[in-house]
């Protein structure tokens, strides 16, 4: 078995379009964003030889250590924040990243809204949504994202352009998959990130724009540390 990276980024392009022509009315298009948290850059640079350019990290001190070089390299490169994010870290995300996943709370709109502005970059953001009211889960809960999203355009002045959630493990994910694309309607958004190695076909199938893929390209992870935001 061919395990390039070119290899497996064809064998998910293969699984997304099976996905989009299998299930009801798919997206138009769904973009692959490959979670590259803790992999190395030496592991990074095929995937973007083989033309990959859309990239999520989860912490905003790791991609400080290995973006900056690889956009040297290689251009054209989208990277999303994909983890939650302090707001004494606002302004290096802002500076770093071209798209926001996880605006989950007022005081982080606002600084994010302030960074911004002083930059003079005005980044698309998605606002995360604690589908599955987790404790240990980022996320605003599912009861309050509309009025957030509002407050996040009309009061803070971010461009919310979507909506983020991470399902909870060990349950068919296909029910709060649905729960999200009847949020993202009611909000007026058009991109939904949501679906994993593990179930970005049934995300898609419910509608997801965009999956978050790591494990099935770049392999397993070592265990985590824990859970700090960014």
């Amino acid at each position: 078995m061919d395990d390039s990276a070119a290899s497996k980024l064809a064998a998910i392009a293969g699984q997304i379009e099976t996905a989009r022509s299998r299930f009801g009315a798919p997206p138009e298009a769904v973009t692959l964003v490959a979670v590259s948290k803790t992999v190395p850059v030496e592991a990074i640079v095929p995937f973007l030889e083989a033309g990959q350019r859309v990239f999520g990290e989860n912490r905003v001190q790791e991609a400080k250590e290995k973006w900056p070089v690889l956009r040297e390299r290689f251009s054209c490169i989208e990277l999303h924040l994909i983890g939650p994010l302090q707001t004494n870290k606002a302004r290096d995300a802002v500076a770093l990243f071209d798209v926001i996943e996880t605006v989950d709370r007022d005081r982080l709109a606002i600084v994010l809204a302030e960074e911004m502005t002083r930059a003079g970059r005005r980044l698309p953001c998605l606002v995360q949504v604690n589908i599955g009211l987790e404790d240990q889960k980022a996320g605003i809960a599912p009861a309050e994202t509309l009025a957030f999203v509002e407050r996040c355009r009309h009061v803070h002045g971010l461009d919310i352009v979507g909506l983020m959630c991470i399902p909870p493990d060990g349950v068919p994910p296909g029910p709060y998959f649905a729960q999200m694309m009847g949020l993202a309607k009611s909000a007026g958004v058009a991109q939904v990130s949501m679906g994993m190695s593990g179930d970005f076909t049934v995300a898609i199938g419910m509608g997801a724009t965009h999956v978050r893929v790591g494990t099935a390209l770049f392999g397993g992870r070592p265990r985590a540390m824990p859970a700090t935001m960014a």
